[in-house]
C-alpha cells in the first residue's frame, strides 16, 4: 500500500508539472543547505548502508520553488544510495559561474548501460528489470521535468560497475527587486 500512495502521488505530481509552464512560487533561499537537509533527510538509508558521503558545497542563494527542487535533490540522492551497495559512497559538489549552478550527484553503484541511460528520463521505465528494487519508474522523470521548468539541463554520465554521476545545471536568476 505505501508503494501504490507513493506511485499515486507522483502520477499527480508529475501530472501538474507537464502542464505547468512556469514557475510562479519563487523565493530566494540556500541551495548548499537545502542540498545538505535534503541528504540529511535521507540518512537512515545510507546509514544502514555504511555509506561514505563526501559534500562541497560552497554558500549559494538561489531564487527559485524550494519544495520542487528539494524534490530533485530527494529523488537523484535515493537513487544513489538504492544503486550504491554497501561500503560505497556518494558524493555532491557545487560549481558556480555569473550565469549559472551545477551540482555533481556521483555514486559508486552499480552503474547503467548506454541502452538504460537512453530512456532514464521516461516515465515509468526502470532499468532494473528484475524489479527487486523499489521504485515506479516516475523519479527521474519528475526531476527532468522540474529541471526543464527551471530551462535548466540534467545530464548522466555513467558505466556498469563505475557508478553514475548526474549532474544539474539550473540558470540563475535574481529578480531586480531583490
Amino acid at each position: 500500500s505505501r508503494q501504490l500512495s507513493t506511485l499515486t502521488g507522483n502520477i499527480l505530481r508529475l501530472s501538474r508539472l507537464e502542464h505547468q509552464e512556469i514557475l510562479s512560487c519563487r523565493q530566494l533561499f540556500s541551495l548548499d543547505e537545502q542540498i545538505r537537509q535534503a541528504l540529511l533527510s535521507l540518512e537512515p538509508l545510507w546509514t544502514k548502508k555504511n555509506l561514505e558521503i563526501d559534500m562541497e558545497l560552497p554558500a549559494a542563494d538561489y531564487w527559485g520553488d524550494p519544495d520542487l527542487l528539494y524534490q530533485v535533490w530527494v529523488n537523484l540522492f535515493s537513487n544513489a544510495i538504492k544503486f550504491t551497495p554497501e561500503g560505497g559512497s556518494i558524493s555532491v559538489c557545487m560549481e558556480q559561474d555569473s550565469g549559472s549552478v551545477t551540482i555533481h550527484i556521483r555514486d559508486t553503484g552499480t552503474g547503467m548501460t548506454p541502452q538504460v541511460q537512453k530512456h532514464i528520463f521516461e516515465k515509468f521505465y526502470q532499468g532494473d528489470s528484475s524489479r527487486h528494487m523499489e521504485g515506479n519508474g516516475l523519479g527521474l522523470a519528475l526531476v527532468k521535468r522540474i529541471v526543464d521548468l527551471y530551462g535548466g539541463t540534467i545530464q548522466a554520465e555513467s558505466a556498469p560497475g563505475e557508478g553514475s554521476c548526474f549532474s544539474v545545471t539550473l540558470p540563475h536568476f535574481v529578480p531586480q527587486s531583490l
